[in-house]
């Protein structure tokens, strides 16, 4: 998993994904597809109210190089991650 700490172009689009309003035993099925359903080149702004250390390290599994991974903010109880899809 590539960790792209550079912001990328402020013109781009990105699909919020906010998983503090979904039940948790639903929360990695529905993230890992909605980054599943990437294109090449979109971004998913991941919004959640704590850092998701183990799902960063199922992505990493599932999707490799194939998956940039930028903080654009990271506090506690504030966490927003962009999702862009390399391949």
């Amino acid at each position: 998993m590539n960790r792209d700490n550079q912001a990328g172009d402020a013109t781009e689009t990105a699909y919020v994904f906010d998983a503090r309003g979904i039940d948790r035993r639903f929360r990695h099925p529905a993230i890992f597809a909605a980054v599943d359903s990437l294109t090449p080149g979109e971004v998913m702004r991941f919004v959640n109210d704590h850092d998701p250390l183990p799902l960063l390290g199922q992505l990493g599994e599932i999707f490799g190089e194939a998956l940039g991974v930028d903080y654009r903010q990271r506090e506690q109880g504030a966490v927003v991650i962009d999702f862009r899809r390399l391949d």
